[in-house]
């Protein structure tokens, strides 16, 4: 079995999960989910690296925050104790008129994708997205490194919906796997 790097956007995991959940997140076990994925490509997972962002604290935080942020805690020292390694890389949340959206994820996933291709003995990298701000590090480390990119993806298949998929992305990488609920059982 081939050695593989696993690419989680945290945000993109949870929100398949909640719709497999019918709104509510299914439980699961991250480095089992993306050992279940790289199996089905005869592939062995590495390391994972995991991006999130803390929840949202105001100056005075409310017990609600409060509340948030303990189960967050919670979740993240869970997260590093497991094997395969989990590298925990968070961004921030930030609120806006629009509600709250993650800041800096994106360029912690690119400077690692980055990172990790340069690596001679990486030969295949599985990433968890369907963000297009992707392409052009996926396209670089693929012809600079000559790694492998295998898309890990979830579809509905409806046109516009909170599914779509870019061509664009779909289009850049090696291979592609669709994610199933299956693969969130243990």
């Amino acid at each position: 079995m081939e050695k593989t790097v696993f690419f989680i956007d945290g945000g993109y995991l949870s929100f398949i999960s909640k719709y497999f959940g019918k709104g509510k997140p299914l439980k699961n076990k991250i480095e089992k989910f993306a050992q279940n994925i790289a199996k089905v490509r005869n592939l062995e997972i590495e390391e994972i690296y995991f991006y999130t962002a803390p929840p949202y604290q105001s100056s005075t935080p409310t017990i609600e925050e409060n509340n948030r942020r303990a189960n967050y805690d919670k979740f993240i020292l869970k997260l590093k104790e497991v094997k395969p390694k989990i590298n925990i890389r968070e961004g921030r949340v930030q609120k806006s008129e629009d509600g709250f959206q993650q800041k800096g994820v994106d360029t912690l996933l690119t400077m690692d994708l980055l990172k990790i291709s340069q690596k001679k003995e990486i030969k295949n990298l599985i990433i968890l997205t369907s963000d297009t701000d992707f392409v052009p590090i996926i396209q670089e480390i693929r012809k600079d490194f000559s790694v492998k990119v295998i898309l890990a993806y979830f579809t509905d298949r409806k046109r516009k919906s909170a599914f779509s998929l870019s061509n664009h992305l779909w289009d850049i990488c090696d291979d592609k796997i669709l994610i199933k609920k299956e693969f969130f059982e243990t």
